[in-house]
């Protein structure tokens, strides 16, 4: 496997024994120990020899691991490099700090700063009216988390010791094999159930009695959420740090994203705000007014200009009126009004013979008088629903469509040859 002959010669296999004060005997939990006082004499935080401190952890590498220190007991260092045991290479602090599972004694160490891992973040909905993103708002809300244990310091234990846990080597994952055919073999790599994932243990008379060695405890927290003037249907609201909390973890957020209910009377369009009114027919010909209730509960009058004629299916704005502009909420949009004309459904004789006399006459009157009506046909004229109509259309254009395609069978086919005979 690692390329070695019988006449290898044997190589120094005591260097890394002598680095950290052990002999080849050495147990385990002696290497742990040897390197633990090593490895903070020699910190170069603590002024030690940043090379001896490199030394040191080469040393505990290498005899930590099971297969490694058997092929240095047998072949020393030069073994290590040949085979599988010196390929690539740990940062020494890397090994200090997963030594320590992050809880380093110097945790101002610019190295640990950077590799700290951040919590997930939380969203939640918020939903608001738009009265609120009118006005703006506060709103209080009450919510779970998982805070670190206050009495323990989130270390899990009464004396804030733990163990490296022994069914995943400290990693907080296995790894399982299953085959599933002759040949074939899946690996499938899983949080390790005896530490679940934290890669340590706590003995079970030194749990802290607060949080049951799990490090955090669930509370309830009230969050103020300021909801500002002019904020749009799912903008984001951050509360940083506000997150779960877990040991040696930067805690996520959590975040709010706006959820706008619908109004019964106004529509939003960005920075715009659009309702809809009905006039009457003398109200689009001759003139109306009315009041409208603002969302901020002010009472706006609303009135056409004099002598104006207000078409169906109009719109007219209202400067400044519409919603207030996030970050700049002095500044508004537009209001716009649309306008639809109610007709009555019929006039009497009477009524018609008043309109006539005031509206203009059609421009074509003239030429109707004129004409010989005696020899025109009369029509009738009756109300519908177009929309009704086309669908009706459309569905007897498809029926008709299946019908021809019915008899272009064998049956259809002979028929047209028979009629060409």
């Amino acid at each position: 496997m690692f390329g070695r002959g019988p006449s290898r010669k044997a190589s120094d296999n005591t260097k890394f024994y002598e680095i950290l004060g052990v002999p080849k005997t050495a147990s385990p939990e002696d290497l742990k120990k040897a390197y633990k006082k090593a490895a903070i004499k020699n910190h170069p935080d603590k002024g030690g020899d940043p090379e001896k401190f490199k030394e040191i952890a080469k040393a505990y590498e290498a005899l930590s691991d099971p297969e490694k220190r058997e092929i240095y007991d047998q072949y020393g260092e030069e073994g290590l490099n040949d085979g599988a045991g010196g390929r690539g290479g740990h940062d020494p602090f890397d090994i200090f700090q997963n030594f320590f599972h992050g809880d380093s004694p110097f945790s101002g160490h610019g190295r640990r700063a950077r590799r700290e891992r951040r919590g997930e973040d939380v969203v939640h909905p918020l939903k608001v009216s738009l009265e609120d993103l009118y006005l703006g708002t506060t709103k209080k809300l009450s919510l779970s988390r998982k805070a670190l244990c206050s009495k323990c310091k989130g270390k899990g234990s009464k004396s804030g010791a733990s163990m490296t846990c022994g069914g995943c080597q400290g990693t907080g994952m296995k790894v399982s094999i299953r085959q599933f055919g002759p040949g074939m073999i899946q690996q499938m790599q899983h949080a390790c159930h005896d530490c679940k994932g934290t890669g340590e243990t706590i003995n079970d008379r030194d749990r802290c009695p607060q949080c049951k060695g799990d490090k955090v405890v669930s509370e309830k927290k009230v969050l103020e959420v300021n909801v500002d003037k002019g904020m749009q249907h799912s903008q984001k609201i951050t509360m940083t740090g506000q997150a779960d909390e877990a040991p040696d973890t930067v805690t996520g957020d959590i975040v709010f994203v706006i959820q706008q209910k619908e109004h019964p009377k106004f529509k939003r369009k960005g920075d715009d705000l659009f309702v809809e009114h009905t006039l009457s027919l003398t109200e689009a010909l001759c003139g109306f007014q009315f009041v409208l209730t603002h969302l901020d509960k002010r009472q706006l009058l609303i009135k056409s200009n004099p002598g104006e004629v207000v078409k169906p299916d109009s719109y007219k704005a209202i400067s400044e009126e519409g919603m207030p502009i996030y970050q700049r909420p002095f500044m508004k949009g537009k209001l716009y009004i649309h306008f639809t004309v109610e007709f009555p459904d019929s006039l009497s004789p009477d009524q018609t013979k008043a309109i006539e006399a005031v509206l203009p006459k059609p421009a074509k009157a003239a030429q109707t008088s004129d004409m010989d009506i005696d020899e025109c046909e009369e029509t009738t004229l009756h109300d519908v629903n177009i929309e009704d109509e086309m669908k009706r259309k459309a569905q007897a254009q498809r029926e008709a469509y299946d019908d021809d395609d019915e008899g272009e069978g064998p049956g259809g086919a002979q028929r047209v040859q028979c009629a060409q005979q």
